[in-house]
């Protein structure tokens, strides 16, 4: 039995609006006179630590807990699993 950390990555489609990465844009960035970026979008991540026999069972432990807990709301958002990183003791 090992143990693997691995990262999920909760993010708005493309086509919905990022009210978070719109405003670090502009009340941030742009304020400090950094003109030169062109978009910010946010995301939430979590590191999710999983014991079990390999970095394949983790990353289908995971999947499993997402899709089967809805962490995340798939009309809006996608959900990447990865990287899966095998933790010393």
């Amino acid at each position: 039995m090992g143990r693997y950390l691995v990262v999920v990555t909760i993010e708005n489609k493309k086509e919905v609006g990022d009210p978070e990465g719109e405003t670090i844009k502009k009340d941030l960035i742009f304020r400090s006179g950094y003109s030169n970026i062109e978009s910010v979008r946010s995301a939430k991540c979590y590191y999710i630590v999983v014991k079990t026999k390999s970095e394949i069972d983790a990353k289908k432990d995971v999947t499993k807990i997402c899709e089967e807990l809805r962490i995340y709301n798939p009309i809006v958002s996608n959900c990447s699993i990865g990287p899966v990183t095998k933790l010393n003791k």
